[in-house]
């Protein structure tokens, strides 16, 4: 006995010497401690750097699910009437960063005397007996191998709020381990039920080599066996790991290549979640479209959910032990966990920010943008695995009670023991849970579905029914109802590949490509069809759907918002032309080039007109009209303006006599006809040779309809003509400043051609990347911004200046300020002799 002693010393020695690294922990002291395994990182160095671990990847559920097992002591600890009256509980947490090693270190520092992180595990005068550890309970570890290993060690009653293994029920292996979620054994029975109660006949099971999928699969495989009506295609098992194993392609590109051969109804991956990434990423880009059955473990993942193409999957469901709202724990976070602070939520608060990732990975959250957004914080807040964790301090904090004889004044004993939960019998928050001689709760599970319509591109997970563990399963009555009615008739023996079956309507276009041979023989008096290009096959596989055609309909709102936009833009230019009209003649109406600002005006109501044939069907007039000739308008306009600042430099540049070649050369009417006729020529020969033309984009439900540029080399001259000569005027009106101009038109031209210059580039990106309807609207807002900035900048102050600052329209007023404007610059002005 002596040397087993020492021998389990000399491996705490190993695990956590006195002077190693102390990994993130947090302690609060009671009278009762409570202990916490909780993979806050998920990831360790341990295959790049030799040595001491670093833990990475800080997990934002994984610290919120910590937060309610410190949420859930205080409550309790705080709760009148007292659970433990003249007792209070304490806490002791340690981060087990996703290793089994680490968390067998921490599971060894809990079994120690003292609470002092810092302290070495042995004691300083080595004893034949190990003292009694202050801990009396564990909630955690997170998954059932690291609950395997910490349960092979702790002596301690342990609760498992994660863990599903079959293999922890055994008693005799684990006689102090309790969890708060359903045994896999229950699991995979309900699955059967969902898959008799849905009258399929065919599925494959897709198990991993680990705690959870191994002896899931195996269960699966023995109910399946006693089934006559259900035939089992295959069973295939992965490596624990082959998610991060270097053979994982050729494990993906086989899976694909058997799915791609099995005609199964549904498909049962019995594995983690980081596994079933990889396996529906490949099912995405390779056009997969089946019915999925989901476990516990990724069921309600958003690293999952949050797939780009995840909707082209097809149906999933799934199943998660009952879930629950933690009481109070969403506005406790929200209100920056009421001031508390513990060693997690210090290191939050500071480390929030360099982190990465999401919830789950990349792509929802293991860090949030900023730490003080506590409403965001809460968006994380899971109803399983947290309220499961709720569940295990209430099921501790009762078993307690009942142990120490306490009443609702105090506790007449002091001593606890290892086993302080097995009896317990409770109801929180209108969940019974109660534990059966294995140590597996009373909590059923509910069934969940994956629901696409509301949401196109991300599911929206909704409950269609529950299983009990009295082994009744109950599902929505027209869910059920829909899928009984496929009926299938089914030629295949369990593991082996030569499965067909014949359904009694249409099966799907992707069943007809794969075998087309099969397509064209009649099977049981029916015939096999193939579903034609605006089709698609429903989900059941029974039947042709007709694909919705999508394109930008005028009733959308943001076509609303840019019609209103453009009408305005129509109603103000016109507004202006009459004003330029009325004030014919006054120098305002000189200094923009007189009937030039005309010509200016109508270019711009032809491109507030064009944008109105971005919305709509497309069709072939209405593609050739837009662009092309937004091209020729635009580059009207600019010409006009460059033809204006042109006048301005020469009209005030004494450098340049009146019979140079310049002065003499200059004719606006003949620029503007020069400038945009160089665009007219291109855009012509655009619509003479490769005219922008409707075309459809066919997706597996939907028909995008929208405008194909028929040239991108002469789309984009077009757009490097208009940006070449915008940039010209730029800088013919940042040279322009210095001149004497009473109106500032050198100015306001260079902010507008700016504002154009920075639209079109941050267009092209933007334009390059989107996919779907909202394409052509992007076009029209570009197009109404560039419009806008030249009315809004260039003309509208000069119509200000008419309407409310009349004294400045007139020559003195012009003559004064150029006369100002030399005499400060030492330059001698001529004064024209008085009439």
């Amino acid at each position: 006995m002596l040397s087993l002693l020492r021998f389990f010393v000399s491996t705490m020695v190993v695990f956590c010497p006195c002077s190693g690294k102390s990994y993130l922990h947090a302690h609060s002291h009671g009278d009762v401690m409570i202990g916490g395994l909780f993979p806050l990182h998920q990831e360790t160095d341990y295959d790049i750097t030799p040595g001491q671990l670093t833990c990475t990847d800080f997990n934002i559920q994984m610290f919120l699910r910590a937060q309610v097992m410190i949420y859930a002591i205080r409550e309790i600890n705080q709760r009148m009437p007292r659970v433990l009256p003249n007792l209070s509980i304490g806490y002791d947490i340690y981060d087990t960063c996703g290793d089994v090693s680490l968390a067998i270190r921490a599971t060894l520092q809990l079994l120690r005397n003292q609470s002092d992180p810092q302290s070495c595990l042995v004691p300083a005068h080595f004893q034949t007996a190990l003292p009694e550890p202050e801990t009396k309970a564990v909630i955690g570890a997170s998954s059932s191998e690291m609950s395997i290993a910490v349960a092979r060690v702790l002596a301690l009653s342990s609760i498992g709020f994660a863990a599903t293994s079959e293999l922890l029920s055994r008693k005799l292996k684990f006689p102090t381990f309790l969890r708060t979620i359903p045994s896999d054994k229950h699991q995979t029975e309900a699955m059967v039920d969902l898959i008799i109660k849905f009258n399929w006949k065919t599925v494959v099971v897709i198990g991993s080599d680990d705690e959870h999928g191994r002896y899931g699969s195996d269960n699966l495989e023995d109910l399946f066996s006693q089934i006559k009506d259900v035939c089992v295609e295959f069973i295939l098992i992965l490596p624990g790991n082959f998610s991060l194993n270097n053979s994982t392609n050729k494990y993906v590109t086989d899976l694909m290549s058997k799915f791609n051969k099995s005609s199964a109804e549904a498909i049962i991956l019995f594995t983690q979640e980081f596994n079933v990434r990889v396996i529906l990423e490949a099912a995405i880009i390779h056009r997969l479209n089946r019915t999925w059955i989901a476990t516990g473990s990724w069921s309600t993942s958003k690293l999952i959910s949050t797939l780009p193409g995840i909707e082209r999957v097809g149906e999933i469901f799934g199943f998660i032990s009952k879930r629950n709202e933690v009481p109070g724990f969403r506005d406790y976070v929200i209100s920056m966990f009421n001031g508390t602070s513990n060693t997690f939520l210090e290191y939050y608060q500071t480390h929030c920010a360099s982190c990465s990732g999401t919830p789950e990975e990349d792509g929802e959250g293991l860090c949030l943008p900023t730490c003080g957004d506590t409403s965001s914080l809460a968006n994380y807040i899971d109803q399983d695995k947290s309220y499961n964790i709720y569940l295990a301090v209430q099921v501790i904090a009762r078993g307690l009670r009942s142990l120490l004889k306490c009443n609702n004044h105090r506790c007449k004993r002091k001593d606890c023991y290892p086993s302080i939960c097995t009896k317990v019998n409770l109801t929180v928050n209108n969940t019974q849970i109660f534990f059966d001689g294995n140590g597996d709760p009373s909590i059923g599970y509910d069934i969940l579905y994956w629901n696409w319509t509301k949401y196109k591109h991300y599911p929206k997970i909704e409950k269609i029914g529950e299983y009990r563990l009295d082994k009744k399963i109950k599902l929505r009555a027209d869910l059920v109802e829909k899928k009984r009615n496929v009926t299938v008739r089914s030629e295949c023996r369990h593991h082996v590949h030569s499965t067909f079956f014949q359904r009694n309507s249409l099966l799907p276009d992707e069943y007809a490509k794969r075998h087309p041979k099969k397509c064209s023989l009649p099977f049981a008096g029916q015939q096999c069809k193939r579903c034609r290009a605006d089709q698609y096959s429903s989900l059941q596989r029974n039947e042709c759907i007709d694909k919705t055609v999508d394109f930008l309909m005028r009733s959308d709102p943001f076509v609303g918002i840019l019609s209103a936009l453009a009408v305005l833009g129509i109603a103000v230019t016109v507004a202006f032309a009459v004003l330029f009209t009325v004030y014919w003649g006054t120098p305002v109406v000189k200094a923009v080039g007189g009937y030039l600002c005309l010509l200016e005006l109508l270019s711009l109501l032809l491109c507030f007109c064009l944008t109105f044939s971005f919305a709509g069907k497309p069709t072939g007039a209405s593609c050739m009209v837009g662009l092309p000739l937004y091209g020729i308008a635009f580059s009207f306009c600019i010409a006009c303006i460059l033809a204006n600042l042109l006048q301005i430099s020469l009209g005030f540049s004494f450098e340049v006599s009146p019979r140079s070649c310049a002065k003499r050369l200059h004719q606006p009417a003949a620029l503007v006809m020069i400038v945009s006729g160089i665009q007219v020529a291109l855009c012509g020969s655009w619509l003479g040779m490769y005219p922008p033309k409707a075309h459809q984009v066919i997706f597996r439900e939907s028909i995008l309809k929208q405008c194909e540029k028929g040239s991108n080399m002469f789309f984009i001259a077009m757009l490097a003509y208009n940006t070449c000569l915008a940039f010209i005027c730029f800088v013919f009106a940042i040279k322009g400043r210095k001149l004497p101009d009473l109106y500032k038109n050198a100015s306001l031209i260079a902010i507008s051609m700016l504002l154009f210059l920075i639209v079109w580039v941050f267009l092209i990106p933007i334009y390059i990347s989107l996919i779907g309807k909202y394409k052509r609207a992007t076009e029209s807002t570009a197009i109404l911004i560039s419009s806008y900035s030249i009315l809004g900048c260039h003309l509208a102050p000069k119509c200000y200046i008419m309407v409310f600052r009349k004294e400045l329209n007139n020559k003195n007023a012009m003559a004064e300020y150029i006369r100002k404007h030399y005499e400060q610059s030492d330059t001698a002005v001529v004064r024209s002799a008085p009439p």
